[in-house]
C-alpha cells in the first residue's frame, strides 16, 4: 500500500468529502453482504422490488427512421458491423470475449468482488482503461443497429452470444467491469440503445402473426432478450443512483453518470431518476466550466466527452418534446464555440491536457475505414440540440443512426458559427492564433493546471504552445499515452520538459503526487493580449482587425523565478516567442524545449537555426537566440493515440544565468497567399 499517496489524497479532501466517503463505505458493506459471495447476473431480475413495474418505451429514445445513412442501407453485411476499435492498437477479434484481459500482459483481471479489486498501477496485469473500452459494450449497440438496418440473423446471433458470455463471466459487482461507476454508466447507455434498436427491429421484421422474421433463422427469442436487457438497465441505473461521484472525484465522471440516469429515467418513465439527474447537471454544468466556455479540466478531450454525455441526454429530452434547460443551452453554446475555435481548416485540433479517447456511443466502429473525429461528431451533435450550428451537415455515422430526420433537417435553418479567429479565452486560459491563409494554427496554454483539488487530468504545461502547418503537428503536444500502468511513462508525458516551454533546474512547474494527483501548482497570469475575446457576461465577441497579434502571460512555478512568455505573430509567415526569466537571484539552469511532431524531419542550417520539413513537404525554420546556451537534438516520444507512442525529436537549448534574461525564438514559414 502506498501510504504516502493515501496521505496526499486525504489532504486533498474536505471534511464533507471524508464524511461522504465514509457513508459510501457503509453502503458498500451492505452490498458486500448481498453480492459479495453471490454471483448474480445483472440481468437475472430487478433487484429493487419498487422498480419491477418499470417498462422500456422505445419511442422515447432518439432513433432515426428509415434505413440509415444514404448509400449505406443494406451494406452492413460483410463490413464487420460489430467490430470496434480497441485502445492501444489491439485487435478486437482477438479479445472480443476476453472480458478480463490485461491487454498489456498475458495476465487477466481476477474475478473478485469489485470493491476488493485495486486497478491502479497494476503493471503485473495491465491498464484498466484499455480493458474498460471492451466492457463499455459499444459493440452491442453497433450489432443491434446493424441488425435493425439489415435483418441479418448473423448479427443478432453474434450479439446474443456476446451478451450471454459477458453476463456469465461478469456477475454484478464482480471483476474489473464493475470497478468504476462511470464505466457502468457508459455501458448503461449502450444497453439502452441496444434495447431500443432491438425493439424497433421487432416491429420492422414482425409478420402478420406477430412473430419476428429475419433473413435467416437467428435462433434468438428477441422478446426474452429484450427483457434481460431491460432488467440490466434498471439494475445498473439504480446502482448509479446510489454511487454518484462527488467532491474531488466529481469531474466528467458525474456528468456521464447523470446523463445515463437521465436517459434511463426518460425511456423508462422513472421520474426520480430523471429529476435527480437534471438536478445534478443543473449544478455541475455550471460548476465544471468557466463562464467563457472552457471546461475546468483544461483538457479539450474531456470537454468534448462532457459535451457528448450532455448532448445525448439533450437529444433524448428534445425527442420527448421537453425543454432543454436554458442554462445548459447557454453553457453548451459557449463550450461548442470554444471547441470550434480550437479546430483548424484541415481538421486539426489543438488539445492540451489528458486525452484517453473516451467516447460514449459509437455506431461507426470499424465499419468504415476513416478514423472517427470525436470533435466533429460532438460539434454536429451540439448543432442538433442548440439554437446554432457548428458544421454545415451531419456526417457522423452515430448521429445518422439516432437522430430523426426532422431534427436533422431543422439544423440547416440555424445560424452557423464558423469563425476562424485569433482569440483569447481569458478565463479558461487558452489562446488561438492562425495565419490569414489558414495554413498555420497555434494554440497557447496560459490557464490553470486542472480542475478541483486534485487537477486529475492536467499536465505541467503552463505557457506551452502547439503549432500545426497544413493540419500536421510541427511543434507537438506530447500526448497522454497511458493511465494506470507504467507510472514513469505517465509522468514523462505530462512533465514540463516534454512540452514546448521552459524548465528551471530540470524541475516540473507543478508537483506530481500521483498519476491523477497534483500538489503545489504553478499559478498563471495573463499579462496582456490584443486578440478577440469572449465576453463572459453575454457571450458576444469583440471584433478586431490587426496586422499583428500578441499574447503575453507568466507563471510562478519556479518561485522565486518568474517565467514570462510573449508570443507575437504577424499573421502571415512569422511567430516570435520572447521568454523572460525574471527575479533571478542565484545561478539558474534553464532549458528551452521544442517537441516535434513525429512526421517531421529536422536539418541543422547553422548554430541555433534548423529547418523542419513536414511529411507533406512543407517547411519552416526555427532560430533560437539564447546567450551561451548549448543547443542539442534529443530523442523523444509523442503519443497521438492512447496506448501508443512513436519516436520523434526534441530541440533543447540549455543554459545558465545569474540575472534576468530574455531568450528569443523566431519561427518562419512561407506565406501561402504570397504571389
Amino acid at each position: 500500500m502506498n501510504v504516502k499517496w493515501y496521505w496526499n489524497r486525504l489532504r486533498a479532501m474536505s471534511r464533507e468529502e471524508i464524511l461522504w466517503r465514509i457513508a459510501q463505505k457503509k453502503l458498500e458493506l451492505a452490498e458486500r453482504k448481498t453480492f459479495g459471495k453471490q454471483h448474480s447476473m445483472v440481468t437475472a431480475g430487478v433487484f429493487d422490488p419498487e422498480k419491477e413495474s418499470l417498462r422500456f418505451h422505445e419511442d422515447r429514445l432518439p432513433v432515426a427512421e428509415g434505413s440509415g445513412p444514404a448509400g449505406k442501407a443494406g451494406s452492413v453485411k460483410g463490413r464487420m458491423p460489430g467490430s470496434i476499435t480497441l485502445l492501444g492498437g489491439y485487435t478486437y477479434a482477438d479479445y472480443k470475449k476476453d472480458w478480463h484481459a490485461g491487454f498489456q500482459t498475458r495476465n487477466r483481471w481476477p474475478l473478485v468482488f469489485s470493491y476488493d479489486l485495486p486497478y491502479k498501477q497494476r503493471d503485473e496485469i495491465g491498464d484498466a482503461r484499455t480493458n474498460w473500452e471492451l466492457n463499455r459494450h459499444m459493440q452491442f449497440a453497433l450489432l443491434a443497429w446493424g441488425y435493425l438496418q439489415s435483418g441479418e440473423a448473423a448479427l443478432l446471433t453474434e450479439l446474443w452470444e456476446l451478451f450471454q458470455d459477458w453476463n456469465a463471466n461478469n456477475p454484478f459487482l464482480q471483476g474489473i467491469a464493475w470497478t468504476s461507476v462511470m464505466e457502468v454508466a457508459i455501458r448503461d447507455i449502450n444497453w439502452i440503445y441496444t434495447l431500443g434498436f432491438l425493439r424497433r427491429a421487432q416491429s420492422k421484421y414482425a409478420n402478420v402473426s406477430g412473430q419476428t422474421e429475419t433473413k435467416a433463422d437467428a435462433g434468438v427469442e428477441i422478446e426474452a432478450f429484450c427483457k434481460l436487457l431491460q432488467n440490466g438497465i434498471i439494475n445498473m441505473t439504480d446502482y448509479i443512483a446510489s454511487h454518484f461521484s462527488r467532491y474531488s472525484s466529481a469531474n466528467n465522471h458525474v456528468i456521464v453518470e447523470a446523463a445515463a440516469m437521465g436517459m434511463a429515467g426518460l425511456v423508462m418513465d422513472c421520474e426520480i431518476w430523471y429529476e435527480t439527474a437534471f438536478s445534478i447537471l443543473q449544478y455541475e454544468i455550471g460548476r465544471q466550466n468557466y463562464s467563457d466556455g472552457v471546461n475546468r479540466e483544461v483538457s479539450l478531450h474531456y470537454q468534448s466527452f462532457f459535451m457528448e454525455a450532455v448532448g445525448l441526454l439533450a437529444l433524448t429530452i428534445k425527442v420527448n418534446k421537453m425543454r432543454i434547460p436554458q442554462s445548459w443551452r447557454n453553457t453548451l453554446c459557449k463550450m461548442s464555440r470554444y471547441v470550434s475555435d480550437c479546430r483548424g481548416a484541415y481538421g486539426e485540433t489543438v488539445v492540451f491536457g489528458d486525452d484517453d479517447e473516451g467516447k460514449i456511443l459509437d455506431l461507426q466502429g470499424k465499419t468504415w475505414e476513416k478514423k472517427r473525429d470525436h470533435y466533429a461528431y460532438v460539434l454536429q451533435l451540439m448543432g442538433l440540440v442548440l439554437p446554432e450550428r457548428y458544421t454545415d451537415t451531419v456526417t457522423d455515422q452515430t448521429l445518422l443512426a439516432i437522430v430523426p430526420e426532422n431534427i436533422r433537417r431543422g439544423m440547416t435553418a440555424k445560424p452557423c458559427y464558423k469563425k476562424h479567429r485569433n482569440v483569447c479565452y481569458e478565463e479558461g486560459g487558452v489562446s488561438l492564433l492562425r495565419s490569414r491563409d489558414k495554413r498555420v494554427l497555434i494554440g497557447i496554454d496560459h490557464g490553470e493546471l486542472g480542475f478541483g483539488s486534485i487537477a486529475a487530468h492536467g499536465h505541467a504545461d503552463a505557457l506551452s504552445f502547439q503549432m500545426y502547418l497544413e493540419g500536421e503537428p510541427v511543434f507537438a503536444d506530447a500526448g497522454t499515452y497511458i493511465y494506470h500502468i507504467d507510472g514513469e511513462s505517465r509522468n514523462w508525458f505530462r512533465s514540463t520538459q516534454n512540452h514546448n516551454t521552459i524548465t528551471i533546474d530540470g524541475k516540473n512547474q507543478s508537483e506530481m503526487l500521483g498519476a491523477f494527483l497534483w500538489g503545489r501548482r504553478a499559478q498563471t497570469r495573463l499579462v496582456g493580449h490584443n486578440l478577440e475575446t469572449v465576453n463572459a457576461a453575454d457571450g458576444r465577441e469583440t471584433e478586431i482587425c490587426r496586422d499583428d497579434f500578441y499574447v503575453e502571460a507568466e507563471h510562478d512555478g519556479y518561485d522565486p523565478v518568474i517565467h514570462r512568455r510573449k508570443f507575437v505573430s504577424d499573421g502571415t509567415s512569422c511567430l516570435k516567442i520572447y521568454d523572460s526569466l525574471l527575479e533571478v537571484e542565484t545561478e539558474t539552469d534553464y532549458g528551452l524545449h521544442f517537441l516535434l511532431g513525429n512526421g517531421c524531419t529536422l536539418t541543422e542550417k547553422a548554430f541555433g537555426c534548423y529547418e523542419i520539413l513536414t511529411s507533406k513537404g512543407s517547411s519552416l525554420r526555427i532560430r533560437i537566440e539564447a546567450p551561451q546556451a548549448v543547443i542539442s537534438i534529443r530523442d523523444a516520444w509523442v503519443s497521438g493515440e492512447y496506448g501508443l507512442r512513436s519516436g520523434t525529436k526534441q530541440i533543447r537549448a540549455n543554459g545558465k544565468t545569474s540575472r534576468d534574461v530574455t531568450l528569443v525564438t523566431t519561427i518562419e514559414w512561407e506565406d501561402g497567399n504570397a504571389v
